[in-house]
């Protein structure tokens, strides 16, 4: 009686120390959400500080249109909107050199004189405008003119005489139209300053580039032209993605990803057997970020230019709010370097534009030039193995030795989890403990025998449990194996190898 009581009261105690655990973690929790409020709120004031308004601006550049179009003797004026939309100081100072350029080659190249706009049914008068507005991450400027838009076949012509397409090359009209912003070219018939000496549209999209944006372009011939130019908000706080091939990451600009899809084996197949990613019913070239970083253990594929790409990633995280850190002079000369950030557990990461170090890499895509340098249509991908484990130790452990094996590991912490994560991916195979808060593993498996989707992925069994009754009941379940804890790491590995071997081969 006496040896209970003590049992009893040491049970007491250990429930009292527990609740105020609780109690102190509570409170931790509490305090650590009042101090990210109070940071990003001095965070968000200190921003509001770097803000300045765009049309502060808007009279050097008016300045400039008028300029430009006395010394051509052209007619135009220019229409600015959006004007009360705040933007980073630093990214408008780095812009105004690049604004100023496109709308004096609107002028140079675009607005025709009032002679041939009358006769073109147009007004003497051209207009330009330059339309500026903050969309998702982001910041927007458009400089459109009404002029004489692209001419694709002065373009060609002076491509081919630069040497920069073969006089038999077929091109795409996108494609023909991204060589004005190649060094060097023009299609300018005499010299002058505003125009003319192979100075010009590639410098501004470098410089956009160099921010971590990207321009676009667009025109149709007789109707006018468009320039389309995407930046960060600020220099100083960004949102990126991060994005992981092996045990590499590397961050890219927010601005930047139009989509991200979640790939199964068989349609990252059927992406390289077309050699692209079909997107809006257009072409994607298709890169794997570690060839296209030229990592070590990288299988090459293979290149050409293109304003949208492609790229085959391992997971990527959620968008996030770094700040940017300059890399210095000698990493800042590299193509695509865009700086760095310092992630919250401490890790250095690097932010990449992957469009513009595609543009000048060796690296090709999967289906584009020499079918020699091919990716095959059918790849070889790791097997995914599913977890699912109530305790934080046991997944983390687990994860290493698959990682380490080669596999890709995704993590549950209970059979609800599972479910959940398994809408998204089915595993090649399955480790799945017993004893786990609302759902068990008996009733996880219970539940993967009755749904087609998930009827076939092979199940191992991990419990301290390993009673006659408990590996009875696993194997009336369909479970393909059941190990006591702790398990043998060789042979779970050989389990493993031999239970995937089969799943990829039934998938």
């Amino acid at each position: 009686q006496e040896l209970t009581r003590m049992m009893a009261e040491s049970v007491n105690d250990v429930a009292t120390v527990h609740q105020n655990a609780l109690r102190g973690l509570d409170e931790a929790s509490r305090d650590l959400a009042l101090q990210m409020q109070l940071t990003r709120e001095l965070q968000q004031d200190l921003m509001r500080i770097r803000m300045v308004r765009f049309g502060s601006v808007a009279d050097r550049l008016h300045r400039v249109v008028r300029q430009a179009s006395g010394e051509l003797g052209r007619q135009a004026r220019l229409v600015l909107e959006g004007g009360e939309t705040e933007i980073d100081r630093g990214v408008l100072e780095r812009m105004m050199g690049p604004l100023e350029h496109m709308l004096r080659n609107a002028l140079a190249h675009g607005i025709e004189s009032p002679e041939d706009r009358l006769a073109a049914g147009k007004s003497a008068m051209g207009v330009v405008t330059l339309d500026v507005r903050q969309d998702g991450h982001g910041v927007i400027m458009i400089v459109t003119d009404d002029g004489r838009g692209l001419d694709l076949s002065r373009i060609r012509t002076g491509a081919i005489e630069r040497g920069l397409m073969a006089p038999d090359a077929v091109m795409a009209d996108r494609e023909l139209a991204q060589l004005i912003f190649m060094p060097g070219f023009t299609t300018a018939t005499q010299v002058s300053t505003l125009a003319g000496r192979g100075v010009g549209l590639d410098v501004v999209r470098a410089e956009v580039a160099a921010m971590g944006g990207r321009i676009e372009l667009d025109g149709t011939l007789g109707q006018g032209t468009r320039f389309t130019v995407h930046l960060p908000v600020s220099l100083a706080v960004t949102q990126v993605v991060v994005l992981t091939v092996g045990s590499t990451r590397i961050a890219v600009a927010a601005n930047l990803v139009e989509q991200i899809m979640a790939l199964r084996p068989d349609a990252l197949a059927q992406a390289y057997a077309r050699h692209a990613m079909l997107l809006r019913d257009e072409a994607v070239p298709l890169y794997f970020l570690g060839s296209l970083l030229e990592l070590p253990d990288a299988a090459p594929l293979a290149q050409r230019q293109s304003q949208s790409i492609a790229l085959q990633v391992d997971p990527v995280a959620p968008s996030q709010e770094v700040v940017v850190k300059h890399v210095g002079p000698q990493l800042a000369r590299l193509t695509g370097m865009a700086g760095a950030t310092v992630l919250g557990n401490g890790d250095i990461v690097l932010i990449l534009d992957p469009v513009q170090i595609a543009a000048t890499s060796r690296v090709k895509p999967a289906g584009l030039g020499d079918t020699a340098s091919f990716a095959p249509t059918r790849i070889d991908v790791a097997p995914t193995i599913m977890v699912v484990d109530d305790s934080v130790t046991v997944r983390k452990v687990t994860q290493r030795l698959l990682a380490r094996e080669g596999y890709q590991v995704v993590l549950a912490r209970d059979g609800i989890d599972a479910l959940g994560q398994l809408q998204d991916t089915v595993p090649d195979a399955m480790l799945l403990d017993i004893e786990m808060p609302r759902m068990d593993g008996f009733e996880l498996a219970a539940q993967l025998r009755t749904d087609p989707r998930w009827r076939s992925v092979p199940v191992i069994m991990i419990s301290s449990r390993t009673a006659d009754k408990h590996r009875e009941q696993a194997q009336a379940l369909g479970v393909s194996a059941f190990l006591g804890k702790p398990y043998d790491e060789t042979e779970l590995l050989e389990l493993l190898r031999s239970l995937t071997r089969r799943s990829q081969a039934a998938g």
